[in-house]
């Protein structure tokens, strides 16, 4: 009763608390700052200011603010005065820069919040946001490397809007001395709509804004829903899981402390019958067998009331910090519903067997024997004696229909178990293999090669547009590698350094990766779609799509070092290890249209019968001169995220299915106390230890059969109604080698998995049935 209180206090307090914590912060600071639900950017070249103001009166806006002028994209380095010495130099990344009419205004749609330093007021100023990487550089420099001249920005301060509608904010007059320097000014609308609770509402709305635009001027369009799903996302995917682990427990504890209580009042009726006759009331002993009750569940509220804070903690800390929460605790009233909701389930389902023991007669109780009503289950007796079984084994395979009811609680007991096990087994099947979906995980004994320079050296140490940033050449690394004996495949990849326009809220770059060779061995997914194959097209990750709106089809236009490429997008494709916003397109792409592809690595496939130590020896040789060096293939590494919810799902798990067993025993011993005379007979007969042990031990087998043949199917939909909600809490949509978890090598144990969990349940009593003396047994009567 304490185990089970505690798994289902577990899961509901971080569940609930989940919900309520991570979904406040935003929706608080989205009211309070007035944000918008749609931020679109038009094409300056194809849209006026008046065109874009006018769409304010597209159907369903109920308001707007701009436009305001922006430029996106804009390639950025370090100044070379920033305080901290090593970050001097190096790539900023690119960022959007707009301005606003009065910068820091706590009046009108979309109010930008400082969290650092102050607004700028020159033209030579610039505020970036808040996890900006130029945090460090602080009354430093920033420098739009991408534009004639580069002129530099005194970073004044951090800040921006609540949905992140731009990542760097200027003067008007600083504004203008980005476009003398050549960059591309476009207008920015901030709307807000009368209906915009869900994705298809906001769609909706930005269709009616791209109607009341001239045609192709809508550049993108980014939804606040999309800002929230990246403050709150990490945190909502434990909902769904532990929602079902919740509901799960609260079941299972009823369940159990109705086996507890009743078989308590079963065992103790004699006992009742004394308390009667000694002046109890019906009320009484009603209490009485409640609070019995109350104390194992009390004692398993609170520590399940702390142990789901404490969980809590590690899972919060990433979106509260994101939103600029004061803490990462579960709300009080959190902490107090749950447990006293959960009481108060435990004293109903309590009271209803204890309140049979108070209305019970005196006379009755005091008389009643403990020995079985005879009569229950002869015919399945008969039957089951002709089967080709021991007759210890006929005798517990018929006690379930002598007891009918009581089977079924042990049944139910073991389902709940069944079904947890099978959830759980599925989750877990699909953790991993969303970790092994990745870019850099392939075959084994694959190698990778890059730059010499980079041997032992931090990835990413400098930007892909910074010119210490060494890069192979790809044509020459590709001819040496073909060349080496036992290579099978090999392509190149690396970040080009450019980045998409329109890309999703809170600064994060989208990574546009230039490809070059075959890449079909490494089983790179697709959800829809197809691969690029003609100049021109590209294929966005799952994430980026779904942040942006991208649909298989859609143009998108990519800039790199302030030079701009639209690319047709040919399909959406899913991974974890490249990043989170990615395009992949070939090299040859770039090339055509006078931007630089960069390739940083080259993967290899060796084949079969090849040494990897050997065909490293002969590689390294062909690839010194080109500045390359082979290194073995590793993953690409754990997520966090991923192994806190796997842990947490075998811990409930564990917990529940323990719960189930205990329920097994609870009625198993019950129903060898009340057959404790037979028990003696049959050992007056001759009936061995280990006979007996399987005669108690068969008694549960057909009811474990029966429950997990039908609480393996309710497990494997439980987690099909789990796995895809966990997905699109972080955005993904999760392809069919990670959603379709169930095998055949799965399912069939798990099938086994209730007469597993009921002969746990049944092996105490089994064998302290075979312990019992013969003559013990008979003197009971």
């Amino acid at each position: 009763m304490a185990l089970t209180t505690f798994a289902a206090v577990t899961s509901a307090v971080l569940s609930l608390g989940l919900l309520a914590v991570v979904q406040a912060p935003f929706e608080h600071a989205f009211r309070a700052r007035d944000g918008a639900h749609l931020a679109v950017q038009f094409n300056g070249s194809k849209v006026t200011a008046a065109q874009a103001a006018a769409t304010a009166h597209a159907a369903g806006v109920t308001e707007a603010a701009g436009p305001y002028p922006i430029a996106a994209a804009l390639d950025t380095t370090v100044g070379t005065d920033c305080p901290k010495k090593g970050r001097a130099g190096h790539d900023n990344g690119p960022i959007t820069v707009t301005t606003r009419p009065g910068l820091g205004r706590t009046s009108g749609m979309d109010q930008l919040a400082l969290t650092r330093g102050r607004w700028p007021s020159g033209p030579g100023e610039i505020a970036l946001p808040g996890q900006h990487y130029a945090i460090d550089c602080f009354g430093g420099s920033v420098v739009f490397s991408s534009l004639p001249g580069k002129p530099s920005f005194k970073v004044v301060g951090f800040g921006g809007s609540v949905t992140d509608s731009a990542t760097a904010f200027v003067t008007a007059d600083g504004f203008a001395r980005l476009t003398a320097a050549g960059a591309e000014s476009d207008e920015q609308m901030l709307y807000r709509f009368a209906k915009a609770g869900t994705a298809a509402d906001i769609a909706t709305g930005k269709q009616a804004v791209a109607a009341a635009a001239p045609a192709g001027a809508v550049q993108s369009g980014q939804s606040y829903l999309i800002a929230e799903q990246q403050a709150t996302g990490n945190a909502n995917a434990y909902v769904p899981f532990l929602i079902a682990f919740g509901i799960l427990g609260v079941f299972l504890s009823v369940l159990i402390i109705s086996i507890v209580v009743s078989g308590a009042v079963a065992s103790g009726i004699r006992r009742i019958g004394i308390l009667k006759s000694l002046g109890f009331t019906p009320s009484q002993v009603a209490r009485a067998y409640t609070a019995q009750a109350m104390i194992p569940a009390t004692l398993g509220v609170v520590l399940g009331t702390v142990f789901g804070n404490l969980l809590a903690v590690p899972i919060l800390d990433g979106a509260t910090k994101q939103l600029g929460a004061a803490g990462t605790t579960i709300p009080l009233w959190v902490s107090a519903v749950v447990p006293l909701g959960t009481l108060l389930i435990v004293g109903v389902t309590a009271l209803i067997p204890a309140l049979r023991a108070g209305r019970m007669p005196t006379v009755r109780a005091l008389v009643v024997g403990r020995a079985p009503k005879a009569g229950g289950g002869r015919t399945a007796q008969r039957l089951a004696s002709r089967l080709p079984l021991p007759r210890a084994m006929s005798l517990g395979l018929t006690q379930p229909f002598a007891r009918p009811g009581r089977a079924v609680l042990v049944g139910t007991a073991v389902l709940f178990g069944v079904v947890s096990a099978t959830f759980a087994v599925g989750l877990e099947t699909g953790f991993n293999k969303y970790l092994d979906v990745n870019f850099s995980g392939f075959s084994e004994g694959s190698k990778i090669v890059i730059p010499a320079a980079d041997v032992g050296v931090p990835w990413g140490r400098y930007g892909p547009n910074d010119p210490r940033n060494p890069h192979l050449d790809a044509a020459k690394v590709a001819a040496a590698l073909a060349k080496t004996p036992g290579t099978k495949a090999a392509f190149g990849w690396g970040d080009s350094g450019a980045t998409m326009l329109g890309g999703p809220p809170g600064g994060e770059p989208t990574t546009v990766y230039t490809v070059t060779g075959d890449f079909s061995w490494t089983h790179l997914e697709l959800l829809s779609g197809r691969w690029y194959s003609a100049p021109g097209e590209a294929v966005v990750g799952d994430k980026l799509a779904t942040a942006v709106g991208i649909h298989v089809g859609d143009d998108v236009t990519v800039v790199q070092q302030n030079k701009r490429l639209s690319l047709k997008v040919a399909g959406i494709n899913f991974n974890t290890n490249m990043g989170d916003y990615t395009v992949m397109t070939d090299a040859a792409t770039f090339t055509a249209a006078g931007l630089t592809p960069h390739i940083d690595q080259f993967n290899v496939e060796l084949a079969s019968n090849v040494s990897g130590s050997a065909w490293s020896a002969s590689a390294a040789a062909a690839l010194t001169p080109l500045n390359a060096s082979v290194q073995g293939n590793s993953d690409g590494g754990e997520n966090v995220v991923v192994i806190i919810m796997g842990a947490l799902v075998a811990t409930l798990t564990l917990m529940l299915i323990a719960v189930a067993a205990l329920g097994v025993l609870s009625m198993v011993v019950q129903d060898t106390r009340e057959r404790v005379h037979d028990l003696g007979v049959f050992k007056a007969l001759g009936m061995t230890p280990r006979q007996t042990i399987a005669m108690v031990l068969t008694s549960v087998t057909l009811t474990g059969l029966i429950a997990g043949l039908i609480g393996v199917p309710i497990g494997v939909a439980v987690e099909k109604a789990t796995l895809a909600p966990m997905g699109n809490a972080i955005g993904r949509h999760l392809p069919p080698s990670v959603s379709h978890t169930y095998t055949a090598g799965l399912l069939v144990p798990l099938l086994a998995g209730g007469i597993v969990i009921a002969l746990l349940g049944a092996l105490l009593p089994a064998g302290w049935a075979a312990r019992t003396r013969t003559a013990t047994a008979l003197r009971t009567e």
